[in-house]
C-alpha cells in the first residue's frame, strides 16, 4: 500500500510500564477496570495481541501477559523501536503540547521510528506558558501573537483542545478586546494554570487561525475531561463557515458522520481519522467506510493520535491498512470503484493529502 503518513500523533513513555500502567495507557479511563474486567478485554486489546505480538517475536493472539512479560525481557527502548518501525511509518506531525520528563522528546521519538518528524504546536499550552511570564492583561493578546510566531516558525499546523475545555459551539464573531483583557485579567490573577475560559480560548483559537496555518481541531471522544455531546463537529459550523485556513478535525467518532458532511460542504474542512480506527479494532472496518460516506476522498487523512504506548502506533498503521485494503476490495468486488481510481484514493488517503494540507 502507499507510503503512509502519521498527521497527529503524541510521544511515548522512556521507561518500563507494570502492568496497571500499560492497561490505562490502553484507554481513556484513568482509574483501574473493577474486579472481574480489564481494559484489554476488548477491541484494543484483541489489537495489541494480533498485530504488536508478531512484531516481538510472539505468535498473534498471545495472552496479554505473556506479551508483557516479553516487552520487558526486551527492554522498553528495543521494544518501543521495533513496534514504531514496525508500522512503517514516513513522516510523524507531533503534537508537542503533551510533554514532559517521562516522555520521548519528538526527536527521539523520529529516530526510533525511522520517521521525518514534523511539529504541530498546541494553542493553549503556548498560551498556559505564556501566563507563567508575568504578562499583564493589557499585553497578552499581543504577547500571544508574538509567542506563536516564534513557536510556529518551523511548525506545520496548529491544534486547539478547545473540545474538552469549553465545548465547541464556537460563535462566528471573534472576542472584543475588552473582552480579552477583563478574561485574561481574572485569568492572571488567578496565577494562570489550565486554560478553561471561553472567552479567552474562543481569543487564542483565532490567534491560531490567524498564523495561516492549518488548524487541528480536536472533535469526538479521546479525552476523559470532555463532555462528549459539547466535542460534536456539527457545533463547529458557524465558526467554520467565518474561517478561511484549512481546519482538519481530529478523532471525529461517533460523530465521523457530521464531519464528513461539513468536509462536504466547506472546501476548506478535512477530516482526520486517527485514534477512531485505532479503537475499534474489528469494527474499524465498517466505521472507515462511514468516514467515506459523504466525504470528498481527497478530504480524508490518516492518523494514529498515538500517546504513550508504542503499540498504539503500530495497531493504528496496521489496522488502518487492512480495513481501507478491505474496504477497497469490497468496493472492487461489486464493481463500484476500479482499481486505477482504488490505488489514487489510497495514495491521498495514506499521504497525499497530508502533503498538500501540510505543504510537507
Amino acid at each position: 500500500m502507499a507510503v503512509l503518513i502519521d498527521a497527529h500523533c503524541h510521544t511515548v513513555v522512556a521507561g518500563e510500564l507494570d502492568a496497571e500502567a500499560f492497561e490505562l495507557a490502553c484507554t481513556e479511563a484513568h482509574l483501574p477496570a473493577p474486579a472481574g474486567a480489564s481494559y484489554l478485554d476488548s477491541q484494543v486489546g484483541l489489537a495489541v495481541r494480533r498485530w504488536c505480538a508478531p512484531a516481538l517475536g510472539l505468535p498473534g493472539h498471545t495472552e496479554i501477559g505473556d506479551y508483557l512479560a516479553r516487552r520487558s525481557a526486551i527492554g522498553w527502548r528495543d521494544a518501543t523501536e521495533t513496534l514504531l518501525r514496525s508500522a512503517g511509518l514516513a513522516t510523524l506531525l507531533v503534537d508537542t503540547g503533551l510533554a514532559g520528563p517521562d516522555l520521548l522528546d519528538a526527536a527521539t521519538l523520529g529516530s526510533l521510528a525511522g520517521a521525518a518528524v514534523r511539529e504541530v504546536v498546541r494553542l493553549e499550552a503556548v498560551a498556559e506558558d505564556l501566563a507563567s511570564t508575568g504578562v499583564e492583561a493589557s499585553g497578552f493578546a499581543a504577547a500571544l501573537t508574538e509567542a506563536l510566531e516564534r513557536r510556529t516558525a518551523r511548525a506545520v499546523a496548529v491544534k486547539s483542545i478547545i473540545a474538552y475545555r469549553a465545548g465547541l459551539a464556537v460563535p462566528a464573531e471573534r472576542p472584543a478586546a475588552a473582552e480579552v483583557r477583563r478574561a485574561a485579567g481574572d485569568w492572571l490573577r488567578g496565577g494562570g494554570g489550565r486554560l478553561t475560559d471561553p472567552v479567552l480560548l474562543h481569543h487564542v483559537l483565532w490567534a491560531g487561525v490567524d498564523t495561516g496555518l492549518p488548524l487541528q481541531v480536536h472533535t469526538g471522544f479521546g479525552d476523559r475531561d470532555l463532555a462528549l455531546p459539547a466535542a460534536d463537529p456539527a457545533l463547529l459550523q458557524p465558526f467554520l463557515g467565518a474561517v478561511g485556513v484549512p481546519v482538519v478535525l481530529l478523532h471525529c467518532y461517533p460523530y465521523h458522520r457530521q464531519a464528513g458532511w461539513l468536509a462536504q460542504v466547506y472546501p476548506h474542512v478535512y477530516l482526520d481519522v486517527g485514534l477512531t480506527v485505532g479503537h475499534l479494532g474489528v469494527r474499524a472496518d465498517a466505521v472507515l467506510a462511514e468516514f467515506f460516506e459523504l466525504a470528498p476522498f481527497g478530504k480524508v487523512l490518516f492518523s494514529t493520535d498515538a500517546y504513550l504506548l508504542p503499540e498504539l502506533y503500530l495497531i493504528g498503521a496496521a489496522q488502518f491498512r487492512h480495513s481501507l485494503r478491505r474496504m477497497l476490495d469490497a468496493w472492487r468486488a461489486d464493481d463500484a470503484i476500479s482499481s486505477a481510481d482504488a490505488v489514487r484514493l489510497a495514495e491521498r488517503v495514506c499521504a497525499g493529502t497530508a502533503r498538500r494540507v501540510y505543504a510537507l
